[in-house]
């Protein structure tokens, strides 16, 4: 009987660290699921950031420029800007795991994307179409602060779950 509770104790405990774990890795990034062979999501739409940021456009990437960042891949137009990011992947990465920054000031984890992008200060915000940009442009530094404050009790919680009002 002692021995029935104890492993109905530790199991208990595994499942408990199991899910907590899994919890805090849930949609913190914007990603497509299931589209590279090991199973990464992948960012961006599967374009170059580093090209977006440094002023080139929207430049498709090729599943051979990969790079792997915090279990999710990035793409890129070409080696070069592949190691870029490689080396400072914190200077590219999309503000907000890639959702909409203007979706995060209202509190909710809305697609970004690059074809409507804004750089301020040299971070790099994403924004879900034409209509939620102009929105955007109207008070772009109230945006902003609205969606750094919101973001925090975001960040580690699924997308339907903030989404349905439950941050």
């Amino acid at each position: 009987m002692k021995t029935t509770k104890n492993l109905i104790t530790a199991a208990t405990l595994v499942g408990a660290l199991f899910t907590a774990t899994s919890a805090f890795a849930v949609d913190e990034y914007n990603v497509s699921k299931g589209t590279t062979v090991d199973g990464h999501g992948v960012a961006f739409r599967a374009n170059d950031v580093v090209a977006l940021v440094n002023g080139l456009g929207i430049v498709p990437g090729q599943a051979r420029y990969t790079h792997v960042y915090d279990g999710v891949a990035y793409y890129f137009g070409s080696e070069a800007t592949k190691k870029q990011f490689a080396s400072a992947p914190e200077k590219y990465m999309p503000k907000y795991g890639g959702y909409c920054a203007y979706g995060v000031a209202k509190g909710k984890k809305l697609d970004g994307s690059p074809r409507f992008a804004d750089i301020v200060d040299g971070k790099l915000y994403l924004f879900l179409n034409a209509q939620v940009f102009k929105a955007y442009e109207k008070d772009k530094a109230g945006v902003l602060a609205k969606a750094a404050e919101n973001w925090p009790a975001m960040h580690h919680v699924s997308v339907a779950t903030v989404n349905a009002g439950g941050s």
